[in-house]
């Protein structure tokens, strides 16, 4: 499969088979995070266009054996909301596989309605929040040109209320704004989602993740809103429909030895 991988477990969707609208030998993201399990960004773009066209994932969603699977997950390799044919992936896949449809996001073009739009179709979004302050969002997330802290969080606050799905919201923790867990708190709060998942890069990437013990302080800061935490839950190991291929979209080196 080119466009599919998993299923693998997920510790905040289950049992998820990921589509990748992306689906380039180079990363397409709007960030170049120092903590990306799939590595830095070659060149931080904000320009939407078809990467993959649809019909081509779903002639492979409709080519697999049956499945069980509790989501469909649209990430991939980079940010899935620079695909400009996402709202018709949604459709297409909650069609063919009768599941429901999460897409994971950093959140960097919701202040463009048509972006607002596609996502409103999918059954979860988890939408990243990881900084506090332009300096921070600069610090550690390196951004494209033009895009802000501020219009991240306006974009999220402003999808929460027109949302009828479960929106979660994905906060990563490392050492540089571990101490930063209350400020990033009070924003949780002011968006109310249905859930924070408070997460720290336990995959191997440029960053050391936080300690199980700082991570449930963390959580702490969190009390009224339902949390989850990378430590919480066991991480299984299934068996995808490609080892390689969804190795490289989860940031892990693949050996056939």
């Amino acid at each position: 499969m080119k466009y599919i991988y998993g299923p693998v477990s997920s510790w905040r969707l289950g049992v998820s088979l990921g589509i990748d609208l992306l689906s380039q030998d180079k990363k397409i993201c709007t960030f170049d995070c120092t903590y990306c399990q799939i590595g830095r960004t070659p060149a931080v773009s904000t320009d939407r266009r078809v990467f993959v066209p649809v019909q081509e994932i779903v002639r492979e969603l409709r080519e697999l054996p049956e499945l069980k699977i509790d989501y469909i997950t649209i990430a991939g390799r980079g940010e899935p909301c620079l695909a400009e044919n996402l709202g018709e992936m949604i459709v297409a896949a909650k069609t063919i596989m009768a599941r429901p449809v999460a897409v994971l996001t950093n959140a960097t073009l919701l202040d463009r309605d048509v972006v607002m739009q596609e996502l409103a179709l999918a059954d979860v979004v988890v939408a990243k929040l990881d900084v506090w302050s332009q300096e921070s969002f600069d610090l550690i997330n390196n951004p494209a040109a033009g895009i802000s802290f501020d219009g991240i969080y306006q974009g999220i606050k402003r999808f929460r209320q027109k949302y009828q799905g479960r929106l979660a919201l994905q906060m990563m923790f490392v050492p540089e704004n571990k101490e930063a867990a209350e400020k990033m708190a009070e924003l949780a709060f002011e968006i109310n989602p249905d859930e924070v998942q408070i997460n720290t890069p336990l995959r191997a990437c440029e960053v050391t993740p936080l300690s199980r013990e700082e991570i449930c302080k963390i959580q702490e800061c969190f009390q009224g809103i339902p949390t989850i935490s990378a430590y919480d839950t066991e991480h299984h190991h299934d068996e995808p429909i490609s080892v390689e291929d969804t190795a490289k979209r989860r940031g892990e080196v693949f050996s056939s030895s």
